[in-house]
């Protein structure tokens, strides 16, 4: 790694020098403005930013927190000792950990030599790498449910890949691409962060998983897989008929675990998608609204307003 790359990671920040101060506790207002101890990722990546990295506050204990982002956290130096439903895990050098947004965690405290980067990702980053792994991977079954934000289930994946050398020379990559930013930037951070993917799935011997709620998510990982890929002509019936699942007990599933009926779900990712579009194509408006699959532009103009709060016209300027 560069040497003023390696200097930034190990300097002391502002935070760490008044906690050697005698600061005794982490300073909530840095991560939160709600009174539960939920990190906001808007607190911690610019606006429009899908991904960035922070160094992990050393000296002090992490209590009992959530995060509305999925958290990448790697050991370049040292350990981390993550404790999670009870249970601690300590993570060795070289060795990463996913961590979902409904995934409930507290970290001891580390010391001067420990070196823990955090990638702070929103979930819509992986819309895109998602298409890069194929459907029965753990990690893509990992990234569908961060897709949909109102499943609730904390999850996590541990890779224990220190002696993967490609893995370890893709994470530097990705580093020094944050850490230095060019023009080019944004393209490579998601070809490097899809190539990291698909090397961590080669290597599933490697993976060690957990969830909160394993019952059913099977199921639910195929309903949000299909209305992933079939968002546009996506239709309970075909649902139905794909899983050999009776509607009514789909119905009832995707209730149960999304507090949406599947008409809200579909909705929710067609707006979604019809708000990437906007931003980031040069589809006119009329061909976006064909394109996530509604025939009236009216209702569409009427649902995407009340979604975002203003007109899609004004959403794309």
């Amino acid at each position: 790694m560069k040497a003023e790359i390696y200097d930034k990671l190990t300097a002391l920040t502002d935070e760490e020098i008044r906690i050697l101060n005698g600061e005794q506790e982490v300073n909530r207002s840095l991560y939160t403005d709600e009174a539960k101890f939920i990190i906001d990722s808007n607190k911690l990546l610019p606006k429009g930013q899908l991904i960035n990295i922070r160094k992990h506050t050393r000296f002090v204990h992490f209590p009992e927190h959530n995060h509305n982002y999925i958290e990448v956290s790697y050991v370049y130096r040292g350990t981390l000792t993550q404790i999670i439903g009870g249970r601690k895990i300590k993570l060795e050098k070289g060795e990463i950990i996913f961590l979902n947004q409904y995934i409930t965690h507290e970290i001891e405290a580390s010391g001067k030599d420990d070196i823990i980067i955090n990638f702070i990702i929103r979930p819509e980053f992986f819309d895109y790498i998602l298409t890069l792994l194929d459907d029965e991977n753990v990690i893509s079954k990992f990234l569908i449910t961060t897709l949909y934000k109102d499943y609730e289930s904390g999850e996590y994946l541990y890779f224990k890949v220190l002696e993967k050398r490609e893995i370890q020379r893709l994470l530097e990559r990705i580093i020094t691409e944050l850490y230095e930013p060019s023009i080019m930037s944004d393209a490579a951070i998601k070809l490097l962060v899809g190539l990291l993917l698909v090397e961590l799935s080669r290597n599933s011997e490697n993976i060690e998983v957990y969830s909160t709620n394993n019952y059913e998510k099977m199921i639910i990982i195929s309903i949000f897989k299909y209305i992933d890929e079939s968002y546009p002509k996506a239709t309970l019936g075909e649902l139905s008929e794909k899983l050999k699942q009776p509607n009514y007990k789909l119905s009832k599933l995707i209730k149960k675990h999304t507090g949406m009926t599947f008409k809200e779900l579909l909705q929710e990712k067609r707006l979604s998608k019809a708000a990437v579009l906007l931003k980031m194509s040069s589809y006119s408006i009329t061909e976006i609204i064909e394109l996530v699959g509604y025939e009236n532009p009216t209702y569409f103009y009427k649902i995407f307003e009340e979604k975002y709060g203003v007109t899609p016209r004004k959403y794309d300027k």
